[in-house]
């Protein structure tokens, strides 16, 4: 009797547990909320929000794991059978019923001993899928649906570069770096257990995935250029996409024959099809859930009803990320695809209501979800039951990190400078140099898999990485810009871009959304019943008040970055009733080519980011149409 009672008060004490260990949790992320508040009111900008959430994490850890006790009852345990190894799940034969166990961990080691309040750190402890599957996705799609298209598209040639090319280097140059490092360490005796080398290419490329969002904050906070805010930007969000399927990829080199470590051409080469494959599936599929959204808003009465639109708008979104992973692609990097193709075609479609609820719902998802990350990275580092620490791994894996983002960025940004119009100057390459923070991403592949010897001590080493470079390399991000006197710059726009824009204005904006100038104004006059059943009645209602909602400018309302417009007179097809339009449109740049895009009759101009004084640039016009003229739109 007596047992039982206290069998029944451990479970109590054990709910109660669950409900505490949330809580702690909600009063982490209420707490980071409050001192981030009190560091923007005092414009306190050494220690980003993430920093501040591992440093709260830290805390909690080492008060669950050193403060609170709780006693554990095994005199009920009895063992019936041996293991060298601990399975995730293991059956059990009860009187012919088979009855299936999961792996809580360790409560009692090789020499008797409990684990200390192995029950405690196992309840703040969460499945690594988790993390990968709910608290990733909304991250990732919101940086590709708060992208700043333009200066994106701008600098796409060098951004794909780093992302791709860089990153390949990047991941290898560190896993030959750490390869040398293990070899050293196994000849000193130092080395615990088997470390091979594609171990050391996993480590490569999971520590090759940037996320420089406190530098990114900063930059926006100072304004700084803008074209090495979308280098940096565009850099993190799509290596990130590569990082995961290159750290799929080099798990899936499996040899044939008993030694699985050993090289195979053929082993490569299905590992390269699997990076190609699955990137192009998980491309595609992003691209065609944004797609359809945008058809389905647009030729739909859902504006009606804002509620509604927004929870399709979520919906769809969300389904992207279980449609990739149902087809054995990559569902994180099919998001961030989708959030781009969201924010071009279906942010057009909106209502002006859904707009704003989107743009707010996503941006809180994302804050809850990365400030929740950093402070559970802070947590596992006193919560983690496996770690190992190694000092000579340690310093080999931040030489490696140094010299695989130095192999990526200066000789690259050299070879690039080379076809560069806008040269990416010294001073950005060692800012990007230094800005290469690792975070959400990097802790997430490292915690998915930690069930050798290597993987754990990988996870540990990248805690301490993860760690270093917020508070360190994030905290002097403004001492490093102001030693190198980096300032908003303004650029000329790649002629490769302003075909692609003026092509995507004309043609794709009207078939995918309501924005743009109607298509039986763009297309040839053969393809008028085509173009009819494409334009949607709104359309052809705004037809003498077009204008493009560029989704660029949704985080930046009041930004001294936005982009000004100039005012054009046309008649119900889009065509200008007079000369003023076309001389304001021909006075907005200097670049010949500017003057000569001409598609289907609507003129396009790249906004820039400080119009010139008409007066100097051009003839003066002539005088154009009053403001209230319902025949005036912005191009």
């Amino acid at each position: 009797m007596i047992k039982y009672l206290k069998r029944q008060l451990l479970k109590v004490a054990l709910l109660l547990i669950d409900s505490a260990n949330l809580l702690i949790f909600i009063m982490l992320l209420t707490l980071t909320i409050l001192t981030i508040w009190l560091f923007k009111h005092r414009r306190f900008r050494f220690l980003h929000e993430t920093g501040l959430a591992m440093i709260y994490g830290l805390f909690v850890g080492i008060i669950l794991r050193f403060g609170v006790h709780l006693p554990q009852d095994l005199n009920d345990v009895t063992l019936t059978c041996a293991m060298n190894s601990s399975p995730t799940t293991v059956l059990v034969n009860v009187s012919g019923r088979f009855y299936e166990y999961s792996l809580k961990g360790e409560v009692r080691d090789s020499k008797g001993h409990d684990v200390p309040n192995a029950e405690m750190l196992r309840k703040v402890t969460f499945d690594p899928e988790v993390f990968f599957n709910i608290l990733l996705p909304p991250i990732i799609f919101h940086a590709g649906y708060s992208l700043k298209r333009r200066h994106f598209f701008r600098n796409l040639g060098s951004i794909l570069s780093y992302a791709f090319v860089g990153t390949l280097t990047s991941c290898f140059v560190t896993g030959l770096v750490m390869y040398g490092c293990v070899v050293f360490m196994k000849v000193i005796g130092q080395l615990g257990g088997d470390f091979f080398f594609t171990d050391c290419l996993f480590f490569g490329a999971i520590v090759s995935a940037t996320d420089p969002v406190t530098v990114l904050a900063i930059f926006n906070e100072l304004k700084v250029d803008v074209d090495l805010y979308a280098l940096m930007f565009g850099e993190s969000v799509l290596n990130d996409a590569v990082a995961i399927i290159l750290s799929s990829s080099i798990v899936a080199y499996q040899p044939e024959g008993d030694n699985r470590h050993t090289f195979d051409g053929s082993a490569l080469l299905k590992s390269l099809g699997v990076f190609l494959g699955v990137f192009s599936g998980s491309f595609a599929m992003g691209a065609a859930t944004g797609v359809m959204t945008a058809l389905v808003t647009k030729f739909t009465k859902l504006r009606d009803f804002p509620l509604l639109e927004t929870a399709l708008f979520f919906l769809m979104s969300w389904s992207t990320f279980l449609l990739a992973e149902a087809c054995s692609f990559t569902g994180v990097v099919a998001v961030l695809f989708c959030g781009i193709t969201q924010a071009h075609y279906t942010y057009n479609n909106l209502s002006a209501e859904s707009k704003s609820r989107s743009k707010q719902l996503f941006e809180l998802l994302d804050f809850l979800a990365e400030n929740f990350i950093f402070s559970y990275m802070g947590l596992t580092l006193f919560s983690f039951q496996h770690h190992v620490f190694n000092p000579f791994f340690i310093i080999g894996a931040f030489l490696a990190i140094f010299l695989g983002r130095a192999a990526n960025i200066y000789p690259l940004s050299f070879l690039l400078n080379l076809g560069r119009k806008n040269k990416i100057a010294s001073n950005f390459q060692h800012v990007m140099m230094f800005s290469g923070l690792r975070g959400a991403m990097t802790f997430a592949l490292s915690i998915r898999d930690t069930a050798t010897y290597a993987r754990q001590m990988m996870f540990s080493t990248t805690l301490l990485i993860v760690f270093f470079t917020v508070w360190v390399c994030g905290g002097g991000t403004t001492p490093m810009l102001s030693l190198m006197q980096i300032r908003n710059t303004k650029h000329e726009s790649a002629w490769p871009f302003r075909l692609w824009y003026t092509f995507d204005h004309n043609y794709l904006k009207p078939f995918l959304t309501h924005s743009g100038p109607p298509l039986t104004s763009t297309l040839p006059a053969c393809c008028g019943p085509i173009a009819r059943c494409l334009t949607s009645s709104q359309a052809y209602e705004n037809a003498g008040q077009l204008h493009d909602e560029d989704t660029e400018l949704i985080l930046n309302d009041g930004s001294s970055l936005m982009y000004s417009d100039m005012t054009v007179s046309t008649d119900a097809h889009g065509m200008p009733t007079s000369q003023a339009g076309l001389y304001s449109l021909a006075g907005t740049s200097d670049d010949p080519l500017d003057r000569e895009l001409v598609f289907g009759g609507t003129r396009l101009v790249l906004p820039t980011d400080e119009p010139p004084d008409p007066l100097t640039s051009f003839p003066p016009p002539p005088p154009s149409p009053p403001l209230s003229d319902p025949l005036r739109h912005r191009v």
